[in-house]
């Protein structure tokens, strides 16, 4: 991805310069792999695992912080992101001036381990997630690495952005309401209808993902060779089929949150190609 030389946003506090002795705010094991399998990125997962994480945290002593300098790698991670950022902050004002709106730019916090949010306290077994609460985007990059090795992803700069672009897709439903609606039309269903309907606003995350592409290139010109490839890996790596086949050996439909890796392939192009907010109705089209 051609990234370097552009503008940087302000919007991005990276705090993995502060240490906690070692200590995560979550453990791993047991209940980090089933907090992986339910949140494995995307969602306003900030929302659905607070009480789960508060619970956990009850009683837990909070070791003094101590601060670091950042590594050269780590500064060279945050410029980048403050560049996706930034490329998210142009796109998404552009879109929304379009349709007489006003966009609201949302900060992204880079955090080691474990991280306090508006939303409760995480661990990085969470995987990237929004915060409404808070209109933050969090992310442990050491994320991306397991992506790779846990599940067989290709990596690359352009899956992080693609990642970065769907956690933002997760901020502007926040800002159009449609998470809120969301929330409403799960009240009094089924597990397995809420849970449909938990998939139509992920995928709906991966076409405003797929349209943020679509603007930057035209902006910003921003795609190189197998950068596309990677944002697909990506998404076919975190298929809810995927996870669930590799984690436990067989797969649930009626428990899938996310939608399958066809799926989060298929919006994610579709907003790609289309470049269109209003072909985006998932709710519609998976009725």
């Amino acid at each position: 991805m051609r990234w370097k030389g552009r503008r940087q946003s302000d919007n991005v506090e990276d705090r993995r310069g502060m240490s906690s002795g070692g200590k995560t705010i979550l453990g791993g094991g047991v209940l980090g792999i089933i907090i992986l399998l339910l949140n494995v990125f995307g969602g306003e997962n900030g929302q659905m695992i607070a009480p789960i994480l508060e619970q956990f945290n009850q009683g837990q002593s909070q070791p003094a912080t101590e601060q670091r300098d950042l590594t050269a790698k780590e500064l060279e991670e945050q410029a980048f992101v403050k560049t996706v950022l930034a490329d998210n902050e142009q796109v998404w004002t552009k879109i929304f001036k379009e349709n007489n709106l006003t966009y609201k730019e949302p900060n992204v916090v880079l955090f080691s381990g474990g991280v306090q949010t508006a939303c409760g306290n995480a661990s990085s077994d969470s995987g990237p997630f929004y915060c409404p609460a808070d209109q933050k985007v969090y992310m442990d990059l050491t994320f991306f690495e397991e992506l790779k090795t846990k599940f067989g992803a290709k990596g690359g700069d352009f899956a992080t952005a693609y990642v970065i672009a769907h956690e933002i897709g997760h901020h502007v439903q926040t800002l159009l309401g449609t998470s809120a609606k969301m929330r409403q039309m799960q009240e009094g269903k089924s597990k397995a209808e809420a849970n449909k309907l938990s998939v139509a606003l992920e995928l709906q995350a991966d076409f405003y993902a797929g349209v943020w592409t679509h603007y930057n290139q035209e902006m910003n010109n921003i795609l190189e060779d197998g950068d596309l490839d990677e944002a697909l890996s990506a998404a076919h790596a975190v298929g809810d089929d995927a996870i669930q086949a590799k984690m436990q050996g067989h797969i649930v439909p009626e428990s899938f949150t996310h939608g399958t890796s066809e799926q989060r392939k298929y919006w994610f192009m579709k907003g790609y190609k289309s470049g269109d907010i209003n072909q985006g109705n998932t709710f519609e089209e998976l009725n």
